[in-house]
């Protein structure tokens, strides 16, 4: 475990310099100066000298990087060069919010995604699988946008079951979440299937119903260990992409989540805050397959981590 543990953090240090490398050439590849946004429009060009000096924009390009590396290294993302704040800062205040849609998107996902694959593995070629493979594809098909304001059109508006946005308490959270949930599970449903089938067809299987065992048992004690272990995997992709990806959703509800802050750093050109996402981000990716990882023995103990 402990060899397995430093070969991952070794490559994940690797990557994580990859990313840098990325983030710090998005600074050259926008087409937008730092400096003149910085100091105006009605700068003159000394005012503008000085603070490229400061901000190191004059030295070699090797030296910028090393810079930029040492105040990550420090927790320092960078300063907005709109909202005039520390980005840690602003990346901070949102986690919570982000964190929080995280794991109720990740909730809604498998409690959508997991029986309704495990329905239709058991039921292959019949009409029910079809239409469940139909409906999952539909909810991965659909844009989010158009999911989010039908439910808030119908369990928001026309029920009143839920507010229409917002954000700190739990019934803010269910729309949003269930949003993100429908085309999650919809990959989910799809995936799941595809494995029970192909582990419903394994010969420990056909042992344990040749033994007496009911197929309710079969299936949930012996088959779905195996069969869930893709799911995991995703998982923690899952964990990135909500980290960042969740833009539209949190604009419709109005979550001050992270991905909106993306979003706000994208309109206004403000590269501390589209690197500083990123990364946050990055690091999200690496720590939710490191934990997916660490969390399959558990379910399988036939599989050993080397």
């Amino acid at each position: 475990m402990l060899a397995y543990l430093s070969r991952r953090l070794a490559a994940s240090v690797a990557i994580l310099i990859g990313i840098t490398l990325v983030t710090f050439a998005l600074s050259f590849l926008i087409p937008a100066d730092p400096v003149r946004m910085i100091a105006g429009r009605n700068a003159t060009a000394q005012t503008v000298e000085n603070i490229r000096h400061e901000l190191g924009l004059d030295r070699p390009v090797p030296e910028q990087y090393a810079r930029y590396v040492l105040r990550l290294a420090q927790g320092d993302l960078g300063r907005s060069y709109v909202q005039k704040t520390q980005v840690a800062d602003l990346v901070l205040s949102r986690l919570p919010a982000t964190l929080l849609l995280l794991a109720g998107a990740i909730f809604f996902e498998l409690l959508i995604g997991i029986p309704a694959g495990i329905f239709a593995a058991t039921r292959r070629g019949r009409p029910a699988d079809r239409w469940i493979m139909m409906a999952s594809f539909a909810g991965v098909s659909a844009p989010q946008f158009v999911v989010g304001l039908l439910l808030l059109y119908v369990f928001a508006n026309l029920l009143g079951l839920f507010p229409m946005g917002g954000f700190g308490t739990l019934s803010q959270l269910v729309l949003p979440a269930l949003t993100l949930g429908i085309a999650g599970g919809g990959w989910y449903a799809r995936m799941m299937r595809s494995s029970m089938v192909e582990v419903l067809r394994q010969d420990y299987v056909r042992t344990a119903r040749a033994k007496g065992l009911g197929p309710v048992k079969v299936v949930l004690v012996h088959a779905l260990r195996n069969g869930v272990l893709p799911i995991v995997a995703m998982v923690g992709l899952d964990v990135g992409f909500f980290m960042s990806g969740a833009v539209v959703v949190e604009s419709v509800y109005g979550w001050p989540g992270i991905g909106q802050l993306a979003w706000i750093g994208i309109q206004r050109v403000d590269i501390p805050v589209i690197m500083g996402v990123t990364l946050v981000a990055a690091v999200g990716i690496l720590i939710g397959n490191l934990v997916a990882d660490l969390i399959t023995p558990l379910i399988d103990p036939r599989v050993r981590l080397r």
